[in-house]
């Protein structure tokens, strides 16, 4: 049941970030995410805020985790946090930090934020799903049109193709902050690689919950999501 005071979430969500204050870098990093993230926790994935170790719920790595209020203000929504959280955002001894940290903060499967990590450990994560035999579990990676300027991230395109994994997503929040860009645009990177990919608006949450339909695919998946660039 979604805990919200509007139809789509919006204005508790911007309440909880409104508690988070003080010296943060990456404020347009984290509300580029936050209608995706909505999305992905009220419709999407199958993971209980009472058992988030559950070891057949669904995987999300947020590899874009420079900049995670709006990750925090969702998990504190879903009930994975206590809202009373949110008010020591960054503060010594806090477990809210710059960066998440997945052994401090329940629902938290991966410490990110520095750039082109996430996708490998995702790809990791399905193939370690695959060797127990666990079908059910996806693994949904979340990263930046910047971050795949990262070698890594092309590998793990590359090999996650190679190996179809089709219980794997990757989420590109595609803001246009991305320094080289990419000939063709962001989808072709993927599907050159054997990916599907749909391309939707990013602030649109029926696009955005129809483009993760869990339905019979040979490989890995790709959303791209555009949303307005913000300075």
């Amino acid at each position: 049941m979604e805990t919200t005071t509007s139809r789509d979430g919006s204005s508790e969500l911007h309440r909880l970030i409104s508690l988070m204050t003080g010296d943060e870098k990456h404020s347009a990093a984290a509300t580029s995410t936050l209608d995706v993230l909505w999305v992905l926790y009220t419709r999407v994935l199958d993971i209980d805020p009472e058992s988030p170790s559950d070891p057949v719920r669904d995987r999300l790595y947020l590899s874009k985790g420079h900049g995670p209020m709006a990750y925090y203000a969702v998990l504190a929504a879903r009930g994975f946090i206590d809202e009373s959280l949110l008010t020591t955002w960054t503060a010594f001894d806090s477990p809210l930090g710059t960066h998440p940290d997945r052994v401090l903060i329940p629902g938290v499967e991966v410490s990110s934020g520095s750039l082109g990590h996430g996708l490998g450990l995702a790809v990791g994560a399905t193939l370690a799903l695959r060797a127990r035999h666990l079908a059910a579990p996806r693994v949904l990676c979340l990263l930046g049109d910047g971050e795949l300027d990262e070698g890594s991230n092309l590998e793990a395109i590359q090999f996650a193709g190679r190996m179809e994994l089709d219980r794997l997503t990757a989420i590109v929040i595609d803001n246009r902050s991305s320094t080289h860009g990419w000939p063709g645009g962001i989808g072709l990177r993927f599907t050159t690689e054997g990916w599907t990919v749909d391309e939707i608006d990013g602030t649109d949450h029926e696009e955005i919950e129809a483009a993760f339909a869990d339905q019979p695919r040979r490989g890995p998946h790709a959303v791209i999501a555009r949303v307005p660039r913000r300075a």
